[in-house]
Parts: structure tokens; sequence; C-alpha cells
């Protein structure tokens, strides 16, 4: 079975949050939904890049069950813009593709959302080397620095729109699944959503799939599993409840 082209997949991002991500894309694979579109932000950017890179859900898990963030970050000697560097995850592409892939190479059409700090406007990344669309969308101010690309300051996307469902619109995509992370405790001072939730609900377009993440470290991997297990949850109750939905519209 091949990929929907009109299907999109927004991860909204959340640091160690984002495990829920890949409980979410484990559903999609059994029950035979396959978005050709997928975008993302922080956390959620990184678990959309392994999608859209043709990383089936099950290496996917393997690989944020033994994630450590110095695999992306590192103390910076020179901490002008950051506290940490960046040049970390440069290596982790490296070790994953044998090179620098061109996002416009992957299978699935991908976009990473960045701020651009001048503008304050969201930015998707589409074309071009993956690891600057990652290391532009990780870029939590004064954590990480920043990236320059095409005359833009670029730092994590978060800071605008944490649920970047317009960006996925602007890829093609003419129905989306949206996995909105903190949907009971939302770390306000971190990120921002531009789309509220309730007119995701409200859209007959888009299917919401919320995780809840209370009781859960965001800054330590300590439980992965319990939040992939919570985004299984949370796929299927979302799934169901718009297979029953569009079932009565048909009817």
């Amino acid at each position: 079975m091949g990929d929907d082209r009109a299907l999109g997949l927004t991860l909204g991002g959340g640091a160690a949050f984002g495990a829920a991500h890949v409980g979410v894309l484990q559903v999609l694979e059994e029950r035979g939904i396959r978005p050709g579109i997928v975008s993302g932000t922080s956390s959620g950017a990184l678990v959309a890049a392994a999608y859209a890179a043709g990383f089936e859900p099950a290496e996917i898990e393997r690989a944020v069950l033994a994630f450590r963030w110095r695999a992306i970050a590192r103390w910076s000697f020179a901490p002008r813009w950051g506290l940490l560097d960046t040049h970390a995850l440069d290596d982790a592409v490296l070790r994953v593709f044998g090179t620098d892939p061109l996002i416009e190479s992957f299978p699935r059409h991908f976009g990473a959302v960045a701020t651009d700090l001048r503008t304050r406007r969201t930015v998707t990344i589409d074309r071009g080397p993956l690891s600057v669309a990652l290391k532009s969308t990780i870029a939590v101010p004064g954590l990480l620095p920043p990236v320059r690309r095409d005359g833009a300051l670029l730092a994590d996307g978060g800071m605008i729109d944490n649920v970047p469902v317009t960006a996925t619109r602007g890829l093609g995509a003419s129905r989306v699944i949206v996995v909105r992370l903190h949907a009971k405790w939302e770390n306000v001072r971190m990120m921002r959503t531009v789309t509220r939730t309730s007119d995701l609900r409200n859209d007959s377009s888009v299917v919401l799939i919320q995780p809840e993440m209370e009781g859960m470290a965001q800054w330590t991997m300590r439980d992965a599993s319990r939040l992939i297990a919570e985004g299984r949850r949370a796929a299927t109750v979302a799934l169901d409840a718009a297979e029953l939905r569009d079932s009565h519209v048909d009817a």
C-alpha cells in the first residue's frame, strides 16, 4: 500500500514528550494509514524526519528508547548564543544516514518548522540539508544557538506555533492527523499554540490526537516507554472516534 499524498501528519514539540509520537506512528502503521506529508517542530520534527526518511516505527522506537540528549547537543565552550552547541547533531545525522541528506530526497514530503527571530514568523524548511533543518527547529533560545539560513536567524518553531498545522497544509495536505502534546498540562512559558484546539476539534478534515503528559518527565528520557504507550492509547481513541464520525457522515 502506498502513501496517501493528500494526508498530512503534524507532530507537535515538547522535548522528551515527543516520544509519544512513536506510539502514534505504531497505531497508524497497524491500521494501514500512511501519510505522505509530515511536519513537526522541535522534538516532533526529529520524529517526523525519521518517518519521512522511510524508517519504520519499530526502528524509530528503538532509537527513541536509546536516545540521550548528548546525541544532539553538548556544552558550548563559546556560549555566546546558547549554553549548548548542536555540532553533535551533525555527527548523529552522519551516523544514521552516512551523509547529510537533502530533505527533498526523502520518500515523504517533510517540513521542519522554525521561528525567524527577526520577523517573529514561522518558517517551514522543506528543502536543503537535513542537519540545518533539525538544528533550526530545536534551537531553544538561550539554550541552543540559532541557525542562519537564507538571511533568516532561525530558532525553535514552538515559540510561535507548537502545533504547526498550517505548515502541513502548506506542504499540500488536504486532511491532517494532528498530534498535540501537553493536552491538559501546558508549559505556556515555553511554547505557544497559534492553532486553537477547539478549531481543530471542529474541523472535519482534522483528526486530533492528544496524549496526556501529566506526571511524566519532559526533560529526561526516563518515561520514554510510558510516553510511547500513551501515544498508542491516545491515537487509538482518536482514530476510533474519527471512524465513528465518518461512518455517521456516510450514513
